[in-house]
C-alpha cells in the first residue's frame, strides 16, 4: 500500500514523464505536485517507490521514470480521466453515421488514430448468426452456378457453387423464390432447422441446391467477417520511443501478419469495459515497449468484436482511454438495427 504522499509523487511522476519524455528529478515533483516537502524528503520517497519496482533511473540520471508496474498502478487507482467534450463526440458520432457497416468499421479505426496520433485498430465483427435479405442463383455453366447474397445489412456477397448436377434457369429461379419468400430474414442457422421439415413438401429436386446454397452462404459470410481493420501505422515512426529500428521492424511485422493481435483483442473480447495492456503485460513479444488500450463493442447487445489503440507506453492514458471507450459505444449504436 502507497502512502498518501508516495500516491500524489507517483502520479504526478507518471503525468510529467508523459508529457515531457524526460526523467523526472525532485525538483519538478516539488513544483508539480503541490505537496510542501523537502527535496530530501522527495527522494526518499523516490527510493522507496524504485525499491518496490514502479520507478526506474534510467543510466546515471537523477530523475527517474515510472515502470510497466508504475503505470498499472497509475492508470488502475490515480489516473484523472479527461473525458471528451461534447463537440469531440458530436464529431465522432457523425463520422460513424452510415449504412455500410465495412465503411463504420474502417472509420472507426481511422478515427481511433486520427485522435490519438497512434495506431488505431478495429475487429471486423464475427457474424454468427448472419440472416439474408434475398439469394439469387445465376447459371455459369454445366454444374457452376453463381450464388449471390444479399444480407439483412445490405452487405453482398457472391460464391460459385460446384453442382452434382446440371440446374436449368427455371429451376434456379424456383429455388431462389422457396428460399426467399420461406426464409428471408431468417438466421441460416434456424433455416437449417426449418428446412429439415418443410423441404420435405417442397420441389425434392431443388433440395440438394437449397443446402448447398445455405452452407455456402453462411461460409462466406464467416470467413469475410475474420480479420482486422488497421490504420495509422505510421504515426508509430513519429514516436521517441520506438527509435530502435529492429524493435520497430518486429512490430510492423506483427501488424502485417496481424494473427497475435488478432488473439489479443479476442482476449479482451471476453472482458467488461476498456482494458489496458501495459509492455509485456500482453505477452505478444513485439509489443513489449507497447501499450494496447481496447474496448469491446455489440451489435443488438451482443459483443462482436474489439477495437482499440496500439501506441508507446509513454501514453496519455487519461486522454486514450475516453476516446477507446466512446468510440466502442458509438461503434456499437451504429451497427445496431434501432
Amino acid at each position: 500500500m502507497l502512502t498518501e504522499r508516495a500516491q500524489i509523487l507517483l502520479k504526478t511522476l507518471v503525468e510529467r514523464y508523459i508529457a515531457d519524455g524526460q526523467p523526472v528529478g525532485s525538483r519538478t515533483l516539488s513544483q508539480y505536485s503541490t505537496l510542501d516537502l523537502s527535496s530530501a524528503s522527495i527522494r526518499n520517497v523516490m527510493a522507496d517507490l524504485e525499491a518496490m519496482g514502479l520507478v526506474t533511473s534510467p543510466h546515471t540520471s537523477a530523475g527517474r521514470i515510472p515502470t510497466v508496474q508504475g503505470y498499472r498502478v497509475f492508470v488502475d487507482s490515480l489516473m484523472t480521466i479527461k473525458p471528451l467534450d461534447s463537440i469531440e463526440i458530436n464529431h465522432l458520432e457523425a463520422q460513424l453515421h452510415t449504412d455500410d457497416p465495412q465503411r463504420v468499421v474502417a472509420h472507426a479505426s481511422q478515427l481511433l488514430s486520427q485522435l490519438t496520433q497512434f495506431a488505431g485498430v478495429v475487429m471486423i465483427p464475427k457474424r454468427r448468426n448472419a440472416a439474408f435479405r434475398q439469394l439469387e442463383f445465376m447459371r455459369l455453366a454445366e454444374k457452376r452456378v453463381l450464388l449471390i447474397i444479399v444480407t439483412t445489412d445490405g452487405e453482398v456477397q457472391n460464391r460459385v457453387l460446384t453442382t452434382d448436377r446440371n440446374y436449368t434457369s427455371a429451376e434456379l429461379t424456383q429455388a431462389a423464390q422457396l428460399l426467399n419468400q420461406h426464409y428471408a430474414g431468417t438466421t441460416f442457422d434456424s433455416v437449417r432447422q426449418r428446412m429439415q421439415a418443410e423441404l420435405k413438401s417442397l420441389h425434392q429436386d431443388i433440395n440438394g441446391l437449397m443446402n448447398m446454397a445455405l452452407t455456402a452462404s453462411s461460409e462466406a459470410l464467416t470467413q469475410n467477417n475474420e480479420g482486422l481493420v488497421l490504420s495509422g501505422e505510421r504515426n508509430l515512426l513519429k514516436v521517441d520511443a520506438f527509435s530502435n529500428m529492429e524493435r520497430l521492424r518486429r512490430l510492423f511485422d506483427m501488424f502485417e501478419q496481424k494473427t497475435s493481435l488478432m488473439q489479443l483483442l479476442d482476449l479482451s473480447q471476453q472482458a467488461e469495459g476498456v482494458q489496458i495492456f501495459i509492455g509485456s503485460e500482453s505477452e505478444v513479444s513485439p509489443l513489449d515497449e507497447c501499450s494496447v488500450v481496447t474496448a469491446p463493442y455489440q451489435v443488438n447487445g451482443e459483443i462482436v468484436g474489439t477495437l482499440g489503440v496500439v501506441g508507446p507506453t509513454r501514453m496519455a492514458y487519461e486522454r486514450v482511454v475516453p476516446i477507446v471507450d466512446i468510440t466502442a459505444k458509438l461503434l456499437s449504436n451504429a451497427l445496431s438495427f434501432h
